[in-house]
């Protein structure tokens, strides 16, 4: 069995995410072990909570450049929620650093009628997110929960796989190469975020 790390910084709901991937037939490990997440045939980092703490705790454990290492590697990365965001340039949240290892920044709604962006919201899926293999099984319109207060403005827009209305549209994942990241939360997405968990088992070689 291919052996998937969850990456364990010291925030975020972890073991939800573990106990998705383990109900989808897969090893699913947390780990903060350099070692072992590199040597892991796919990495997950999942979050919630503030951005310079996550990018922080990253950081000062130098996990940022296993992250870096592995996606560099080319197998298959999958970021939820803050681990979506940090893939980014910065965050108006905040005052450190993302990863950039994508172009773009986070910023803060400004038109929606209530912050945060929390409950069930749809999808609409561009060219991108149609050839997306993440996205098998899962049509335009579909329902994924979103618990957020910043979203993602990529600089490269055809990296988007699907957007979301809410009170302006937003980039709610990108696709790109062995990258796939993601604002709405599939582990708490019951059947659809389920299929996406699956699907993304089915990339591991």
């Amino acid at each position: 069995m291919k052996r998937i790390a969850i990456l364990d910084y010291g925030m975020g709901n972890l073991r939800s995410v573990q106990k998705a991937f383990e109900c989808m037939g897969s090893r699913a490990l947390l780990s903060d072990d350099k070692h072992e997440i590199e040597s892991s045939d796919a990495l997950v980092v999942p979050g919630v909570g503030a951005f310079d703490d996550c990018v922080i705790n990253i950081k000062k454990s130098g996990l940022d450049k296993s992250i870096v290492n592995f996606i560099m590697s080319g197998r298959p990365f999958f970021g939820i929620c803050l681990g979506y965001q940090v893939l980014f340039e910065g965050s108006e949240e905040g005052t450190e650093r993302g990863l950039g290892i994508l172009k773009g920044n986070v910023v803060k709604f400004r038109h929606a009628e209530k912050i945060p962006h929390m409950g069930w919201n749809t999808l609409e899926l561009p060219e991108r997110g149609i050839s997306c293999p993440l996205f098998k099984g899962v049509k335009n319109g579909d329902f994924f929960y979103f618990v957020h207060s910043y979203y993602v403005d990529p600089m490269d827009k055809k990296s988007v796989s699907s957007w979301t209305e809410y009170g302006e549209r937003f980039a709610s994942s990108v696709f790109t190469d062995n990258i796939f990241a993601c604002q709405f939360h599939p582990e708490k997405s019951q059947d659809n975020g389920l299929k996406i968990i699956k699907n993304f088992i089915e990339t591991v070689k």
